[in-house]
């Protein structure tokens, strides 16, 4: 399972990716695609959607099951990755990569400190 080292992550299965200017970027690990299966439909607030940390912000469908998706922070969307509107399967194929879900503009930065780390979240997920 790939867990890569600079990144944060939730006890829901999200990564976060700290971009540096006050934003980041948000998808679902390698472990919840995973055992999520194939991924068929991805339905994302829109852009300018508010949310509190760990306040739902879209679901993942697959084949057998839909799964909510967690803000792991505080703040406003700011952009949604719209390929995974035609093409869902990237977040199998890249979880980390192209597969990522929404770009959000943090409200509180601290909260990236309650995030776990990638050695955190492999024991976790053990």
């Amino acid at each position: 399972m790939n867990i890569p080292d600079d990144l944060k992550y939730t006890r829901e299965h999200e990564w976060v990716r700290d971009n540096g200017d006050g934003t980041v970027t948000v998808g679902i690990t390698d472990f919840a695609q995973g055992e999520l299966g194939d991924i068929v439909f991805v339905e994302l607030e829109p852009e300018g959607s508010e949310f509190d940390q760990d306040e739902v912000f879209g679901t993942v469908e697959a084949v057998k099951t839909v799964s909510e998706l967690y803000s792991p922070v505080s703040g406003e969307i700011i952009e949604i990755n719209e390929a995974l509107e035609d093409d869902p399967e990237i977040v199998n194929n890249e979880p980390y990569g192209g597969g990522w879900m929404v770009k959000i503009k943090l409200s509180d930065s601290s909260e990236l400190d309650n995030l776990l780390s990638a050695e955190n979240y492999a024991e976790l997920t053990d």
